[in-house]
């Protein structure tokens, strides 16, 4: 079976209203990307206080940029899946918005024009001394390693534009305004362990649809559409319950 053969019917649906999708690491995870919390996941074997922090990187620079020039050069062998696809497809008949735990950019690659990266992109390097300095960030090729002594536009090492433990997650009260205007509110790979992204879904009008697709029984808030699936599957599911409400 065609995965895409029901789009046309899509055209019943309400032309232009918002979809805003919260996505967390299980939608790339079926495209090759690590976890990190899975049993398998990348904290599973490797000690985030040694690679994931500031207090790391001031300490050993060079182990923490070992690190992430790696999970950089793997966005260049991953492609984005059905679930990345299907998400800019809709934005054919809807507003959609993504907000993502993710740091790759397999959204963008599927062509989502409106994803806010609220952990940062491993696509972008920035200043070590002020990491939310628009003057430093910038696209970095992702085959071109970031190396110790390589410097930002203020003369500090560059570093990976991420979120590391302890830092700052800036941007949330715009975040949070847009999950306030939201017609419909999805959630798919992500098993709400980590806030503050895991509390979004509060911000949510209560009366409209809301939905969850995740292969694991997590917590969710009660009224939200449980879709128990992989994420290439459960994406299907979803655009037929929201057919189903036309």
């Amino acid at each position: 079976m065609n995965k895409y053969e029901h789009l046309p019917q899509l055209e019943r649906l309400p032309h232009r209203e918002k979809l805003v999708v919260l996505s967390g690491a299980g939608i790339s995870k079926e495209s090759g990307i690590s976890t990190f919390r899975d049993k398998d996941g990348l904290w599973s074997k490797y000690d985030y206080t040694k690679l994931a922090s500031p207090q790391a990187f001031d300490e050993n620079p060079q182990l923490v940029l070992d690190f992430y020039n790696a999970r950089r050069k793997q966005l260049l062998e991953v492609e984005p899946n059905h679930a990345h696809k299907m998400l800019a497809e809709l934005e054919q008949w809807h507003d959609v918005t993504i907000i993502t735990q993710n740091v790759d950019n397999l959204h963008e690659r599927a062509g989502s024009s409106n994803v806010i990266h609220i952990h940062g992109e491993l696509s972008k390097v920035t200043s070590s001394l002020n990491r939310l300095d628009p003057e430093c960030i910038k696209e970095y090729p992702l085959d071109v390693p970031i190396k110790v002594g390589d410097k930002a536009a203020d003369g500090s090492q560059l570093r990976p534009f991420i979120v590391w433990f302890g830092e700052y997650l800036s941007g949330m009260d715009a975040v949070i305004d847009i999950v306030k205007q939201a017609d419909f509110f999805l959630i798919i790979g992500t098993s709400l362990s980590v806030a503050p992204a895991s509390n979004l879904i509060y911000f949510a009008h209560k009366e409209i649809p809301k939905f969850c697709i995740n292969l694991e029984d997590i917590p969710i808030p009660e009224g939200v559409d449980f879709i128990k699936d992989t994420a290439t599957n459960g994406i299907d599911r979803f655009v037929d319950r929201l057919l189903e409400l036309q």
